[in-house]
């Protein structure tokens, strides 16, 4: 069976926020995909609204011989199983989890509920800093730049820094 390795983006901003993506990893484990890398968990400013809460996001690299469609089932499986509603409100909002496919292999996938890379990856600090910890030479291959030099012309303003959780909650 070919392994493959994808990048996903753990997040959410609904206490207690690090239980969420610590769940979320072991219920990714006991589906068969082997997490082999993660970066440090950052907090970061809400993208996109506002909220009460920041979030905590975390990147996972994975080996998986699931494709990319099977992949997206496993992850929202996985959010619902958590407790995630996804509603088909427009635009962004507090969520307890979101599992998002940064990229596979480097791969590039466009169907009708799947785009690899991840569309936004070049426009959200708060996914460049945790990928530019773990591949800041891996080369998007739509943008044809590498994560660190995606993250220095990242114009997101926002917030990120690396979780410390005595400060917090």
């Amino acid at each position: 069976m070919e392994k493959h390795i994808s990048y996903i983006l753990a997040g959410g901003n609904i206490p207690v926020r690090e239980d969420y993506i610590a769940e979320a990893a072991l219920i990714l484990q006991n589906s068969g995909i082997k997490i082999l890398h993660c970066s440090s968990i950052y907090e970061s400013t809400p993208w996109g609204f506002t909220a009460e809460q920041n979030f905590l996001n975390q990147v996972f690299k994975l080996s998986t011989s699931l494709s990319p469609e099977e992949l997206l089932n496993v992850l929202l499986n996985t959010e619902q199983k958590l407790g995630r509603k996804r509603t088909n409100k427009n635009g962004y909002h507090s969520r307890v989890i979101d599992l998002d496919i940064l990229f596979y292999n480097d791969q590039i996938v466009e169907s009708k509920n799947l785009t690899i890379p991840h569309p936004r990856i070049a426009e959200r600090r708060f996914t460049l800093e945790p990928l530019n910890e773990l591949i800041p030479d891996f080369v998007h291959p739509v943008i044809g730049l590498s994560i660190h030099t995606l993250l220095n012309k990242c114009q997101d303003k926002g917030k990120v820094t690396i979780y410390n959780p005595d400060k917090n909650e």
